[in-house]
């Protein structure tokens, strides 16, 4: 049985960086990156534990297999990650509708990906509406970062109603920042 929830053990926040870890752009070939996107930042249990103390992140479970996740990361999660700094800066310098970003209640994506044999059933889709069902009160848009490499994510994000409004390099990559709107 397949159930959208959030994270509530650590056996889900472990299963999660196993499933990262089978994705991440170094561990697959070139011609599935390009196929079937990819992660590119590897967090630890430590990182993890730290950012569902501050806000749990969005699972789907097949049964009791974690086989979707979205990482909820908060502005007060920022020091867990230190590689995301580079991130975070890029997001004080943009603007949102004529009005800094940081005027705006948000947060950040920290990561999202689905278990290989799950792809095209929709489950990207439940993950953000999840989301927005549990954040939207909240928080007035949910923010990320994309590889402009990684044109599958693009085009789902796209596809959930993100839109770019920024794109900037750091030392890992080329991103496109994406912003959903929740006004």
């Amino acid at each position: 049985m397949i159930d959208t929830t959030t994270v509530s053990t650590k056996d889900e926040l472990q299963q999660i960086l196993d499933l990262q870890k089978r994705n991440l752009k170094q561990h697959i070939s070139e011609a599935e990156k390009e196929e079937q996107g990819f992660v590119t930042m590897s967090f630890s249990m430590p990182m993890m534990e730290t950012l569902h103390a501050v806000a749990p992140s969005i699972i789907i479970k097949d049964d009791h297999n974690v086989i979707a996740y979205a990482i909820v990361l908060l502005q007060q999660g920022r020091k867990a990650y230190p590689a995301l700094e580079p991130m975070f800066v890029n997001l004080e310098k943009l603007n949102w509708q004529g009005k800094p970003l940081y005027h705006y209640n948000f947060y950040i994506m920290g990561q999202v990906c689905v278990d290989k044999g799950y792809r095209g059933l929709g489950l990207f889709d439940m993950l953000y509406l999840k989301h927005k069902e549990i954040y939207q009160h909240q928080y007035d848009f949910i923010v990320t970062t994309i590889s402009t490499s990684n044109l599958r994510s693009l085009n789902a994000h796209k596809r959930v109603g993100f839109v770019t409004i920024n794109t900037f390099t750091d030392n890992l990559d080329e991103w496109d920042v994406v912003l959903w709107d929740w006004s």
